[in-house]
C-alpha cells in the first residue's frame, strides 16, 4: 500500500531529523530509520494501532518520543502527522479525523 506524508507532516518529519542531528551526528539518520520501520509495521497492519479519532490512529515509535498519526484511505496511507508526544496535543488537534 502506498504511503504518503501531508505537507505538515513531512516538514516535522524534516524539522525532528534535523533537530537529532544536532544533538548527535547520525542520530537524525536512527530516528529516520525508525520512521521508516514504523511505516513498514504500519503497512503490515494498518488497523492494528490504536484509534484516536474516528479515522486517526497512532503509532507510537519505538526509542524516541514521537508518534505517526494517520488514516486509511482506500488505496494509501496517509500520514497526517509526526507528533512529539511531549508537545501539546492540540497543536494537531486539526489533523485527527
Amino acid at each position: 500500500m502506498k504511503v504518503r506524508f501531508i505537507s505538515p507532516a513531512s516538514d516535522e518529519l524534516n524539522e525532528a531529523v534535523r533537530y537529532y542531528d544536532h544533538q548527535l551526528p547520525g542520530l537524525g539518520f536512527r530516528f529516520f530509520q525508525e520512521v521508516d520501520a514504523a511505516i513498514d509495521r504500519i503497512k503490515f497492519m494498518p488497523e492494528a494501532w490504536t484509534k484516536i479519532g474516528e479515522q486517526t490512529r497512532r503509532c507510537i515509535l519505538k526509542g524516541f518520543p514521537y508518534a505517526l498519526l494517520y488514516v486509511v484511505e482506500p488505496r494509501e496511507i496517509l500520514i497526517t502527522a509526526v507528533a512529539g508526544l511531549h508537545r501539546d496535543p492540540e497543536h494537531y488537534k486539526n489533523r485527527i479525523k
